[in-house]
């Protein structure tokens, strides 16, 4: 988890962000997640595809959610800008927090525990 500032409240989130042009979806979560944590991610597999419309503002978000493991921590690196710390937290204490992002965080997490898992190879960029 990442805690995070936005919009001047504190919020727990998975690592998230967007595309680089050029970039595939796979290296984009790589990067986000040494960006927003300081940790190398390696993912293995897609957990879910989800989307969601924030109820005040009417944004859309599309979240592509991975599993995979963590390795080569990086405790000095800088994180990106608005993120404040990543956390470890079970399911148990997501379930405490007052401040998650959204819903999708406990859902991510939630398909994660009931063992959905899509290959990688479902994902497909055409030039």
């Amino acid at each position: 988890m990442v805690e995070e500032s936005i919009d001047g409240k504190t919020v727990l989130n998975q690592p998230a962000g967007h595309l680089e042009e050029g970039e595939s979806l796979i290296d984009a979560v790589i990067r986000e997640t040494r960006e927003e944590t300081a940790w190398k991610f390696i993912p293995e597999a897609l957990t879910g595809i989800y989307r969601w419309t924030h109820p005040h503002n009417g944004e859309t978000f599309l979240r592509h959610c991975f599993t995979g493991a963590v390795c080569e921590h990086a405790p000095g690196q800088a994180l990106d800008e608005g993120i404040i710390r990543s956390r470890w937290l079970g399911r148990d204490e997501l379930d405490q927090q007052q401040n998650l992002r959204s819903p999708l965080v406990l859902q991510c997490i939630d398909d994660y525990l009931s063992g959905r898992r899509y290959p990688l190879d479902l994902i497909k960029a055409l030039p």
